[in-house]
């Protein structure tokens, strides 16, 4: 697989705490930790789109995956 151009979230703080995303050229987006960089999602543009809908709302607070 051809080398991801990781992007800092803008909401994240300085440091090793960070989430990144990366555009996939299969139209998909990666979403990691920038401490666990081994560990991602990947996921459709609906699915990230409810992923960042849900964590607005607050309707994934004290769920454990």
């Amino acid at each position: 697989m051809a080398s991801l151009n990781w992007q800092k979230s803008s909401y994240s703080s300085e440091g090793n705490n960070c989430v990144e995303l990366a555009a996939t050229p299969e139209k998909t987006t990666r979403l990691r930790e920038s401490d666990e960089p081994s560990i991602n999602l990947t996921l459709r543009p609906a699915s990230l789109t409810s992923l960042l809908k849900a964590l607005h709302q607050g309707t994934l607070e004290g769920r454990e995956a």
